[in-house]
């Protein structure tokens, strides 16, 4: 009797045993909170190599003696010693103008517009691109063609003395130069190389403008007393747009809807009509135009030949 008790109470305790070994790992089961993502590989602070890099890359905000910073890019090669620096000052995009391509080499990532890539590596150039006041990534309110300070411009800055703060700055914060800065600008860009000739830093020793923009009634916007209808409508409808603050967005191209351009421009009419119909006066440098049809003081202003002589 007593024998078959403890059979009895054994098999209720293995009965039991087995009953818990499958019950608690269903109840666990069931409790078990869903796993929506795997831990990252990535640590939190991650700053990739650039070990073998032909350059050093930094970009910094620039104070001007107004306050205002200027996004710069500055690409310094490898290993520089007393190198020389070679300035462009931009409207174009000072990130964009520098990174053509993804690329440890120097020369892919500069390979494009108002960039002359042979003389920059070949040379030893320490590259400084910078967005002018109100553009892309710089502070400050953009004023077109800029005149220098006078009756037309009452404030303490114009591009003058932005190129030279600029060259100040660089001189002081960025090591392994020679002291000499060269500056570059095709076109637009062109126009501040012209200007930072006046009154220039004594460390600037060389200055190519190339195709500059100098007088823009008689470059770009007249052609013999004729108004240039086509280009500064598609210029100016894209660049002259206003923008809130620094940003890295480039503004849309204008859509005329149509592969005829004499058609499109036809159809216009007389040019109030292209505020009435697309700019909605918005573009405040179109205003300026319509509203100065004649080479007047607002034209002289921004005309930089007469402040280009005795360079040297």
């Amino acid at each position: 009797m007593a024998l078959n008790t403890v059979r009895t109470l054994a098999a209720i305790a293995i009965a039991s045993t087995a009953f818990f070994t499958f019950i608690q790992p269903a109840v666990a089961q069931a409790n078990r909170q869903p796993v929506t993502s795997l831990p990252s590989e990535t640590p939190d602070d991650f700053v990739p190599t650039r070990d073998g890099f032909e350059y050093v890359r930094r970009e910094e905000m620039i104070p001007m003696r107004d306050g205002v910073k200027l996004h710069t890019v500055i690409l310094v090669p490898t290993g520089a010693v007393r190198a020389p620096i070679l300035l462009t000052r931009t409207p174009y995009d000072a990130t964009e103008l520098t990174t053509h391509t993804e690329s440890s080499h120097l020369a892919p990532i500069l390979q494009g517009y108002d960039n002359p890539t042979d003389v920059i590596v070949l040379g030893g150039y320490i590259r400084v691109v910078q967005d002018v006041r109100g553009k892309y990534g710089s502070e400050g309110d953009y004023v077109m063609n800029r005149p220098l300070r006078g009756p037309q411009n009452p404030t303490e800055v114009d591009h003058a003395t932005d190129t030279y703060d600029t060259i100040d700055w660089l001189l002081k914060n960025v090591a392994n130069h020679n002291g000499r800065v060269g500056q570059w600008g095709i076109s637009y860009p062109g126009f501040y190389t012209s200007a930072g000739m006046i009154d220039s830093h004594p460390a600037l020793r060389a200055v190519s403008p190339q195709a500059p923009i100098a007088d823009w009634f008689w470059d770009d916007m007249h052609h013999h007393g004729a108004f240039i209808l086509h280009m500064s409508f598609n210029f100016f409808a894209t660049f002259g747009k206003p923008r809130p603050g620094p940003t890295t967005e480039r503004n849309e191209r204008f859509d005329h809807e149509t592969p005829d351009a004499y058609q499109f421009f036809l159809e216009l009419g007389p040019l109030r009509n292209a505020n009435e119909k697309y700019f909605e006066n918005e573009i405040a440098f179109w205003n300026d135009i319509v509203e100065h049809p004649n080479y007047d003081e607002f034209w002289r202003s921004r005309n930089l030949l007469p402040h280009l002589r005795n360079i040297g």
